[in-house]
């Protein structure tokens, strides 16, 4: 290309030069995989067609081109802690990338390659070098590819150079399909110099830069160490950074200073008011920070990621919580990720529209999580400063694993970024053991479980499938079929180790668990937050309860069931009767959720996006995004347009649509949906049109009555309703009838006086309750009822106070039964008694629980931490605690343990203060 070029052309070129080519262009893939739990996000360009390589998926196209998005930020490709460093990282990306399943191999593969590069783009062949595998580890050297590199080139042995089983050879995993693979490498910088090949590409940039992988899939091992077959179709999958094609392209050394990054680099800088010199500076590399972690924000909360503490949900909150504090560094002092997200939005809405459509919800959760993390940061710094220099006066390098883990746990600080703050202060941090006492807290933060996969039975029973199952649950609830495969089910281990272990089996008995496997059938199977169908399959002589009905594996469904009459067989006729009344009210509810969905975005703005759900005969559960609890006015106002739109009966209609068409006529997609070329669109009116695959209302009357029977939070930014309908609506209402009934009774109310007779009988109580604290506080402090307080009791306290390293330290047990804010006033009391450099623990059980409270004096707290010393004494009693450094509490539920671990204070005394 002779001049520049955009960063939108490159990539239109690549997926055009392809499509001439008899290529099908698919969309990019969502970055949270489908069907796939051995993944926490999509990587690579081939992760959508993983299964199309291994045989178990078929596409009506053999060619395939792609522009995916991927985040390389967890598990073996993980570019988090070189992002802002190096010029060629990020977390967030979009890889280029052609594929051949069985048809072309490596001659068109490389040609195709080369024209692009060399004719296309026009990039001179002097800048390029190939590799290719050398041959080691029991793997042939792939002189084929040598060979038609020196034919389509012209290079000799100096340009094709051979690497070893780490660069040049792929593999899925110790089983599956695996192949060398081809690089193309450019020089960035004044002379291509092949001599530096090899060495790490410089801070600026130059040097020898992969931009091009050509991985040649034809071998597989079927077992672990087992010997290589030559793949009957050997395939092609191909990957091109477009970040890296674009500095190639562009004139640039750097991806930072391509046009799908600068533009956020320099918005970083100008919230900053620093300039950005392109260098490796500590405020050059905070902005490059800034610009990529506000791309995977934007984009992962467009596909409903939201920041929490578990999985994807806390992989999300680290990466926005560095780029704030990178903010931090750089002196913003106010929020400022939002904008830069906005930015994100503004420059690639047009390419993913997705963005366009969140923009909303992406400002407001990017904002409020900056707010909330902007406190803890302050509060975590603090804290931090205070033991580094507890650190220095002790001589101490390491910062303990308690200490960062309760960060975590505690105040929500990321364990990696009191990493980089220990770092910047010269100290490290025993990660480790820190890590150890976070997962023992039950926190979640690592990846998705590698171990997770299909289950081998459920890929036997898929390849017995000439073709994917007919659903005909649509138009049917009942149907006939054969069966084409039977899994058996047993339970095997108890308790926390029971596991199912299948096996596919010709014929089942009666008792037998089974899952049945049909060519077509009327049950529809869990997904897109529908539960699975239940109901009976029979035969003559034979009768199966259908208990679920599942999705395993793409094209394959199978009814989950007991055989309670007669033998089940392979090859039989069965019929097929989904349960009437539970299809019925589980379609009323799943048509409710989609105006529900409208009546959130009308009545709260369009931020109100669906963020989960799960409907049934009995549950309406429905999760959206919002950051506050909603008020009693919006929730009647949202039932009443919910139940408006029931009122006019609309006819609800479905739509086989290409989904560009579909987003062109206003559907709306969902989050958790997976969605293809060809999708089902839902009008219900002009105002609710939805993509959805679940089974619905005929018409909105169906729906009957809709009442919001709950409201609350779930995480931070998610609200969740739960609703009824129809006879369950009105089953709900006569149960708050019937309640109402019982409380006027015990209330003695008439007619509409309860509220105020509730009233007065609170009032009352809580009169009473302040008259039970004023009387224990008197005994606790030893004056009884009639008499005027002298305060004996507090004195003979204080007698079994001991002196410890300089603090004075009491220990005591208080009458059981003495409420948490009784005990921690009189421990406060007793601090005071004993005066400077104190320290006081008291305990008491309340019905079958323990509870404790410490108190120090504030020249104690130099010294020691009431939050730290009560989280030990609170495991003796199997709880846990925590508070300020001057004062703490914890609760537990072992009573019997309460003397132990009141005693207890003075051993973490001891050694706290000879730590």
């Amino acid at each position: 290309m002779a001049t520049p070029a955009s960063s939108d052309l490159l990539r239109r070129t690549f997926l055009e030069f392809f499509a001439q080519r008899g290529h099908e262009i698919v969309p990019s893939a969502p970055l949270v995989p489908q069907n796939d739990p051995t993944l926490m996000f999509v990587n690579a360009g081939m992760v959508q067609f993983k299964d199309v390589f291994t045989g178990k998926d078929r596409r009506p196209y053999q060619r395939a081109a792609s522009s995916q998005k991927c985040i390389r930020i967890s598990g073996k490709h993980n570019d988090l802690e070189n992002v802002g460093v190096t010029a060629r990282h990020q977390t967030f990306f979009e890889m280029l990338g052609n594929f051949s399943f069985g048809d072309y191999f490596k001659e068109d593969a490389i040609a195709f390659a080369w024209e692009l590069l060399t004719k296309v783009y026009d990039i001179s062949p002097s800048r390029l070098v190939v590799t290719i595998y050398n041959g080691e580890g029991g793997f042939p050297a792939d002189d084929e590819a040598a060979a038609i590199w020196r034919k389509v080139t012209g290079f000799g042995d100096d340009r094709i150079l051979r690497l070893g089983l780490a660069d040049n050879f792929w593999t899925m995993g110790d089983v599956g399909p695996c192949g060398p693979c081809s690089e193309i490498h450019f020089f960035h910088g004044k002379e291509p110099d092949v001599a530096r090949f090899g060495e790490e590409p410089r801070i600026d940039g130059t040097g020898w830069t992969e931009i091009w992988n050509n991985v040649f899939m034809q071998y597989e091992r079927a077992e672990k160490d087992g010997p290589l077959v030559p793949l009957p179709a050997p395939s092609i999958d191909t990957g091109m950074g477009l970040e890296r094609l674009a500095s190639v392209l562009q004139g640039v050394t750097s991806n930072y200073d391509t046009d799908l990054l600068r533009g956020l680099v320099d918005k970083a800088a100008e919230l900053s008011g620093k300039p950005y010199s392109g260098g490796s500076a500590d405020d050059d590399v905070s902005m490059r920070v800034i610009a990529d972690h506000a791309r995977t924000a934007a984009f992962l909360i467009a596909e409903g990621v939201m920041p929490e503490k578990q999985r994807r949900e806390y992989v999300l909150r680290r990466v926005m919580r560095r780029a704030i504090r990178h903010g931090h560094r750089l002196g913003i002092d106010r929020p400022f990720l939002h904008e830069v997200a906005l930015e994100v939005v503004r420059r690639m809405g047009e390419t993913y529209p997705e963005l366009r459509d969140r923009r909303e919800l992406i400002a407001r959760v990017t904002e409020d999580e900056e707010v909330r993390f902007r406190s803890t940061l302050k509060r975590g710094m603090k804290i931090l400063d205070e033991r580094f220099d507890e650190m220095r006066s002790s001589g101490e390098r390491t910062l303990p694993a308690a200490a960062a883990a309760d960060l975590y746990t505690t105040y929500g600080f990321p364990l990696d970024l009191t990493q980089v703050i220990s770092a910047e202060s010269n100290f490290d941090v025993d990660v480790q053991g820190a890590e150890a006492i976070i997962k023992g807290a039950g926190e979640a933060d690592g990846p998705i479980d590698p171990t997770a996969a299909v289950d081998p039975a459920h890929r036997e029973a898929r390849a017995k499938l000439a073709q994917p199952v007919v659903f005909t649950g649509y138009e049917h609830e009942e149907g006939d079929s054969e069966i084409v495969a039977i899994v058996r089910v047993e339970i095997q281990g108890e308790g926390d180790r029971a596991r199912k272990v299948r096996a596919l089996v010709e014929r089942a008995e009666a008792g037998t668990a089974v899952e049945i496997v049909v060519r077509e059938t009327p049950f529809y199977a869990e997904s897109g937050g529908q539960v699975g169908d239940v109901g009976e399959v029979t035969a003559d002589g034979v009768r199966v309860e259908v208990k679920d009905t599942q999705k395993p594996l793409a094209g394959l469904v199978v009814h989950e069931g007991v055989v309670h009459e007669g033998a089940l067989a392979v090859g039989q006729r069965v019929h097929l009767a989904v349960d009437h009344a539970a299809r019925s009210a589980t379609r009323r509810n799943h048509s409710a959720t989609h105006v529900l969905h409208w009546a959130l975005r009308k009545v709260l703005g369009e931020h109100a996006q669906q963020k989960g759900s799960r409907v049934g005969p009995d549950v309406l559960r429905f999760d959206f995004t919002h950051n506050r609890p909603l008020t009693r006015e919006e929730i009647s106002r949202i039932e009443d347009l919910v139940n408006e739109k029931v009122l006019t009966n609309a006819k609800v209609t479905t739509e086989i649509l290409a989904m560009d068409e579909a987003r062109r006529r206003g559907a709306m997609a969902i989050f958790e949906e997976k969605y293809g070329d060809t999708v089902r669109m839902l009008t219900m009116t002009p105002e609710v049109v939805e993509l959805c695959g679940g089974t619905h209302a005929c018409a909105l009357g169906d729906i009957g009555l809709f009442k919001i029977t709950s409201e609350g939070g779930v995480a931070a930014g998610v609200r969740r309703i739960l609703a009824s309908t129809g006879l369950n609506a009105l089953a709900y209402a006569r149960g708050v009838e019937a309640e109402l009934a019982r409380a006027r009774q015990v209330a003695k109310a008439q007619g509409g006086d309860l509220a105020e007779k509730i009233g007065k009988i609170v009032a009352h109580e809580r009169e009473l309750e302040k008259k039970v604290a004023e009387l224990e506080r008197r005994i606790l402090e030893g004056a009884g009822p009639a008499q005027g307080g002298g305060g004996g009791g507090i004195d003979a306290m204080l007698d079994g106070a001991r002196d410890i390293g300089g603090i004075k330290v009491l220990a005591r047990r208080v009458p059981d039964g003495t409420n948490p804010g009784a005990l921690r006033d009189l421990a406060e009391k007793l601090r005071d008694k004993l005066g400077d450099r104190s320290a006081v623990l008291l305990g008491a059980a309340v019905g079958d629980k323990a509870q404790l409270a410490v108190m120090l004096s504030k020249s104690a707290t130099e010294r020691l931490k009431a939050g730290e010393l009560i989280k030990p004494i609170a495991r003796i009693v199997g709880g846990s605690g925590g508070g300020r450094p001057d004062m703490a509490q914890a609760g537990g539920t072992d009573v019997a343990q309460l003397d132990a671990a009141i005693a207890a204070l003075y051993t973490e005394v001891e050694r706290a203060l000879a730590s």
